[in-house]
This record gives structure tokens, sequence and C-alpha cells, in this order.
């Protein structure tokens, strides 16, 4: 494992390469290769395992006992998932994980640090307020999909998220993380009307779309040879 790239992400932050090397052995890192589609954790177990995204991406799911599926967020590399339920001793889980692409991912055992006799070795602090960190961004994540979901309107859900992503890229131009099922499934609406909904946005001139790839318009323009989202 490359000890210099964990160090990169935030539950490495701040951390030197002893220190990192030193969280590896206490916490039982191990790595884990998934295919695609594949369950990861599964709601209703209990686990104390919080995993990091080293390449691929993964959804966090609701799925009902009627086979309904809302996803709720996503982790791509770099990212992290399952780190409130690994400290919470006990916990169920409410959510499934899945694989939604091959991807490879690096578990901790981090519902250890319950049980250390110490919390004062340099990397055990860091460690805690990197996780406090990595939480609170999380917390961002679930209070945004709240804001997306709010409007009445599939158009009105829509430009919530787009206009979301657009801040967080720093543009009118760029790809989102879902497919067309995976966004209606995100945004809690069907995906036929999501589509047919897309396609009126962009006879209105108010985006493009081709595939994942959006472009936000700021007035009623068009752009010819935009491919329906459908």
């Amino acid at each position: 494992m490359d000890i210099k790239m964990l160090q990169s992400t935030g539950f490495f932050q701040e951390m030197t390469e002893s220190e990192a090397c030193s969280a590896m052995k206490h916490l039982d890192a191990s790595e884990q290769t998934f295919r695609k589609g594949a369950v990861i954790l599964s709601a209703g177990t209990v686990t104390q395992r919080l995993g990091m995204v080293l390449s691929g991406s993964v959804t966090i799911e609701n799925n009902d006992l009627w086979g309904n599926r809302t996803i709720l967020s996503h982790a791509e590399s770099g990212q992290f998932f399952a780190e409130t339920y690994a400290l919470l001793e006990n916990e169920p889980l409410l959510v499934d994980v899945a694989a939604k692409e091959d991807c490879q991912i690096l578990f901790f055992r981090i519902g250890s640090l319950r049980h250390l006799r110490s919390l004062s070795e340099p990397w055990a602090m860091k460690l805690i307020a990197n996780l406090l960190s990595i939480s609170s961004r999380k917390n961002l994540l679930l209070s945004e999909r709240n804001f997306h979901t709010a409007p009445k309107t599939i158009r009105g859900r829509i430009m919530s998220y787009l206009n979301s992503v657009s801040l967080q890229k720093h543009s009118r131009q760029f790809d989102i993380p879902f497919d067309r099922q995976q966004l209606a499934d995100y945004l809690n609406v069907d995906r036929s009307a999501l589509s047919k909904e897309l396609g009126k946005m962009q006879k209105d001139g108010i985006l493009s779309v081709r595939k994942n790839h959006f472009t936000v318009h700021g007035g009623a323009e068009k752009t010819a040879g935009d491919a329906p989202f459908s």
C-alpha cells in the first residue's frame, strides 16, 4: 500500500509516514476488490469497519422491501463510507453500500478506537480530528440532498441539483457522477419523467446535456446538436 498516497487523503491528513503506518497497523487495514453491482455492506448488518475507496466508486442506497431504491450519496476514489456506523457499537446499517463500478476498497476497523487504552498517541488524536471533519462533510452532503428533493416539481429538483454541482465545480459545464437511473433515484423521481423534463429544459434553452455531461445556460439560448437525455 502506498503510504504517501494515503497521506494525501482526509483520513491521514497531517500524519507523518510513521504515524500513518502505526494507524494502518492498529486499525487492521485490509484491501478488498468488488465487481460492479456487488453489495459491499448490507442494511441490517453491523460493521466496525470504515471503507475508503481506492479506485472506482460506490453508491450509498436505501433499498426497501418493495424493491424501491433511493440513492442518498456516492463516494469516489479517496472518499469514505460507513464511518458513523463503524464508530457506533451494535448499530445496524440502514443503508446498502454498492459498487457503482469495479472498485478497490481499503477497510479500517475504527471500532477498535473505542477500546484503545490510550488515545494520547499523536496518530490517534489526528485520526479522531480527521474523522470529525469527514463526518461533517458527509452531513453537508446529506443536507444538500434534502435541498434537492424539497422542490415539488421535477424541474425544480433538477435545477437545485445542477446549481449545486455548478457551484462546486466553479463552472457551468461539468460531468455528474450518476447515470440516468441513478440521477432519478437520487432525486427521488421516475426515470421516464426525468428524461422527459430534461428534454423540455433543453428545448427551453435552460441546459444542454449529453449523457452525464451538462452545460447550464444563463438565459433562453439553445445549443444546436445536443443529444436528448433519454
